[in-house]
């Protein structure tokens, strides 16, 4: 078989045509990794609002059987419209990272080795130290005579590791015990 001058350039022009366009992601495997599942096909979204600064970006959390699958920009909040920085796009991490402590530690006064307790000891100590603290410190009235109702020995500080939900629950119970001293690092 002879081959012309104009069969071989059209020959391996259409060679070098579909080489570049499976280069460019157009080949039959980038076809086939679009027909895999979604994995937040059957996942539940819900909106919150990014707990790392004062700007406030919302996101879509998606879970699926309880445990979180997705963390991405939500589209329709009017501060990002989707756009994340490098924090809110980490912000998976939280929950899901193998370095997250899971057991209690706890480090008596004045020692020098950690010891792991169970949560229940843990919470009851907490609690202790809290209804103590309080109790030596709430003033019901100030020097002017004012009805203040508030203790000042104990301040209470969130994480940037909280979402919304749990910021507003966390302030509402610190300004139940009468703490003045709350604060977060995204001011919410």
């Amino acid at each position: 078989m002879e081959i012309s001058r104009r069969t071989f350039l059209k020959v391996s022009g259409a060679a070098t045509g579909g080489a570049l366009l499976g280069r460019l992601g157009f080949g039959l495997r980038a076809a086939r990794a679009y027909a895999q599942p979604l994995k937040v096909k059957y996942a539940r979204e819900t909106t919150t609002i990014c707990p790392y600064c004062a700007v406030g970006c919302g996101e879509i959390v998606s879970t699926h059987q309880g445990k979180v699958i997705n963390i991405e920009g939500d589209p329709d909040h009017p501060i990002n419209r989707g756009s994340l920085c490098s924090k809110g796009g980490a912000l998976y991490q939280v929950s899901h990272n193998e370095r997250r402590m899971s057991k209690v530690l706890y480090r008596a006064p004045k020692a020098t080795e950690w010891k792991e307790v169970t949560w229940d000891w843990a919470l009851a100590r907490i609690a202790e130290n809290i209804k103590r603290t309080r109790d030596n410190t709430f003033l019901s009235k100030d020097k002017m005579g004012n009805i203040v109702n508030c203790t000042e020995g104990i301040a209470c500080l969130g994480s940037a590791a909280m979402n919304n939900e749990e910021c507003y629950l966390y302030s509402k119970m610190a300004r139940a015990l009468g703490i003045v001293y709350l604060e977060h690092c995204a001011r919410i």
